[in-house]
């Protein structure tokens, strides 16, 4: 069998050196029946090995359940990737970052407020070690000591800038040896942070963007042996909501690429393509300000959301083919998309499907959607006031944005980004008093991760506690359910409402929904989530991947927060939003 092992100078393949130029490609943020094609235009680009997270998270949303199907299946995603003749780098965590839901942690893990993550706290490793022997049918076996293509594994993820609790690596290191990997270990850091997030029995790698030669020559006085990687070569970067869209210079990330590579290294591109947060999967970043992620993780990568290739693409290819044998072969850009506008045929009010999406807890206090067991989505607070006066509505803190309704009549919105914690109420007499709470996307980086959502702190009025809340998590795997409660539809939409429209396409192919002309909420088509939109932007479009659409008849459907024009309508390209150019 072949063998993989790293050297005094250089990694080694059979006992010959071997330099990876790897790829990052998360199987969670595209569709399965797209992997196999972004694989191949990674082989096709000049790379030999394609790396991934795995998303803790994803695989097991309850503490019960370990998920390995469809989107899911990390097994046949490493076949493809050996299919294509390409070898393969996880990265399993159990923290990843990856600007994506928690980092990756479970929410389920914080319901012990006790538990210590990312160190050596019991509960913490237990959990860990059930995630890791969860993984190991799917990762021992497609080692490359028994025909497999993995040939690294990384130990935790840029833990330098987090902790150094060195007997939580050496855990790592025993319970993923322990489960059967064989294959080497490594971690990442940036180059200020790599004497606190590894071993010495680890071999370290960094993590940078610009300044290569000066920054490989940190990594070689940390490290004074081994070969020379840089495994998160970052090439773009990620949109936050009411930012600019992110790009880097083609040219410029290729003269770095070259430097690297000049310098004798191998790398890691992170992204080659990003893909999408679909459904409710982003993550977050709080630094004193609140700034949830945007749907689309094109990351201005060499291929683009839709799996096209870019000019970084080309720019890329021209430089690896300066190092290493670069196939012949080159991928096609796909034409442009069928454009379509369709008119809402459907409609109803979120409070006529209310009983659709799930039941009703009651709770003395507004309690937090965790406590609930609600770790993502939208969750209704609903409360019997008394206002014979106008009054001051007071939250200790809204995680993330609580739309606020007197009867189902809009009185205005906390927002965390606007640190919103009060609100004047008009007199009403006898009222509902109703907040739609939205989890925007858990923080995944830094102090903030697995901290609760929802309302924190209780909610008074005018100084005194509003008791007796009913609380109503909305079950959006069930909008299916919901949507036979639609009516008819008018035209335009006033939200917080569900809308309905269908459209006919002649062939199945990748489509670009318009979100210009709506406000904020979650689309899907044909069932399948697409993600969030918001007319904060800087993202105008939502990728529909090809596989979800249908030749013939399919639908689209909204769960619209504020309101829209009524108007649907599909283009022939991604509009990710202006830059800072």
């Amino acid at each position: 069998m072949p063998s993989f092992t790293i050297g005094e100078e250089h990694f080694l393949l059979d006992d010959r050196p071997f330099r990876i130029l790897s790829g990052a490609l998360h199987y969670f943020r595209v569709h399965p029946e797209q992997w196999a094609d972004r694989i191949r235009k990674a082989r096709l680009m000049g790379l030999n090995t394609i790396e991934t997270y795995v998303a803790w998270n994803a695989h097991a949303p309850t503490p019960d359940r370990f998920d390995t199907d469809g989107g899911l299946d990390l097994g046949r995603f490493l076949d493809l990737i050996a299919a294509e003749g390409m070898h393969a780098i996880v990265r399993p965590g159990p923290y990843i970052c990856a600007e994506w839901d928690n980092g990756g942690l479970p929410a389920w893990l914080f319901s012990d407020p006790e538990v210590g993550i990312r160190r050596s706290e019991p509960r913490y490793l237990a959990a860990v070690d059930r995630y890791l022997e969860q993984l190991a049918p799917i990762l021992v076996p497609r080692q490359i000591d028994r025909g497999g293509p993995l040939i690294l594994v990384q130990i935790e993820n840029e833990y330098g800038a987090y902790g150094s609790d060195k007997a939580y690596l050496e855990h790592l290191v025993a319970v993923n040896r322990r489960i059967g990997l064989t294959v080497p270990f490594t971690t990442v850091d940036q180059p200020g942070d790599l004497e606190a997030g590894s071993l010495p029995t680890l071999h370290s790698t960094a993590s940078f963007g610009s300044r290569s030669t000066e920054r490989l020559e940190v990594l070689r006085r940390h490290q004074p042996t081994g070969p020379l990687m840089c495994s998160e070569f970052w090439d773009g970067w990620f949109d936050s909501w009411g930012q600019h869209h992110h790009t880097t210079d083609a040219t410029q990330s290729a003269k770095d690429l070259d430097d690297l590579l000049a310098a004798g290294a191998s790398v890691n591109i992170y992204m080659f393509h990003g893909g999408t947060n679909f459904g409710l999967t982003n993550g977050a970043n709080d630094k004193g300000v609140y700034q949830p992620i945007a749907t689309s993780y094109d990351y201005d990568a060499p291929l683009d959301e839709a799996g096209n290739p870019t000019e970084k693409y080309w720019a890329f290819r021209e430089v690896l083919a300066k190092h290493a044998p670069v196939p012949e072969e080159a991928p096609s850009v796909s034409p442009p998309s069928p454009s379509a506008s369709v008119t809402v045929s459907e409609s109803a009010s979120l409070w006529g499907v209310l009983d659709a999406l799930g039941g009703v807890v009651e709770r003395n206090e507004a309690t937090t959607t965790d406590a609930l067991g609600v770790y993502s989505g939208f969750v209704l607070y609903e409360a019997d006031v008394e206002l014979l006066a106008p009054a001051l509505l007071e939250v200790g803190e809204v995680r993330d944005r609580a739309q606020v309704f007197l009867d189902g009549v809009p009185i205005g919105v906390l927002a965390r980004e606007e640190h919103d914690v009060s609100l004047a109420l008009p007199a009403a007499g006898a009222a509902r008093l109703q907040l739609l709470v939205e989890d925007q996307g858990r923080v995944d980086y830094g102090r903030r991760l697995g901290e609760p959502k929802g309302l924190i702190g209780g909610v008074r009025m005018d100084g005194v506690a509003v008791r007796g809340w009913r609380i109503r998590p909305l079950d959006l795997d069930r909008v299916g359910e919901a949507l036979g409660e639609l009516s008819p539809s008018g035209g335009r939409v006033v939200g917080p409402a569900f809308a309905r429209a269908r459209f006919d396409v002649e062939e199945a192919g990748d489509l670009f929904l318009d979100t210009t002309g709506w406000g904020k909420g979650v689309a899907w088509v044909n069932g399948f989530c697409l993600g969030r939109y918001w007319s904060k932007g800087p993202q105008r479009t939502l990728y529909v991947p090809g596989p979800v659409v249908r030749p013939g008849a399919n639908e689209v459907v909204l769960f619209e927060l504020r309101g829209g024009t009524g108007e649907i309508a599909f283009v022939p390209r991604a509009d990710l939003g202006h830059t800072e150019y």
